[in-house]
């Protein structure tokens, strides 16, 4: 196994179209480990980063600019991490009571 290989986090699957990244038949997106880590450092409640990654990755899809220098090999799950730790996205708290 490559040591790129190792470095890789499954990630539930979106809505068609599919993602850059995706592997047939498994229903999920490759992520690199070290930029889930570093996310998850900035917004450390699972539900929350996961929700937000996939919102993200469904804009990347429909055809949203990233907000960040991509290369080729990176994915839209791998790009919107990457948005997230260097605070181009976040998430926004909201009272209950409005």
């Amino acid at each position: 196994m490559s040591e790129e290989g190792s470095n890789i986090v499954d990630f539930p699957g979106t809505e068609k179209p599919k993602p850059s990244g995706y592997q047939a038949g498994t229903g999920s997106i490759n992520m690199r480990s070290d930029l889930v880590v570093e996310a998850s450092k900035i917004i450390p409640e699972p539900p929350v980063l996961i929700n937000l990654v996939s919102s993200r990755v469904k804009q990347l899809n429909l055809g949203r600019t990233p907000l960040v220098e991509t290369d080729h090999r990176m994915g839209a799950a791998d790009i919107a991490l990457t948005e997230i730790i260097e605070g181009k996205i976040s998430c926004e708290d909201r009272d209950e009571d409005e």
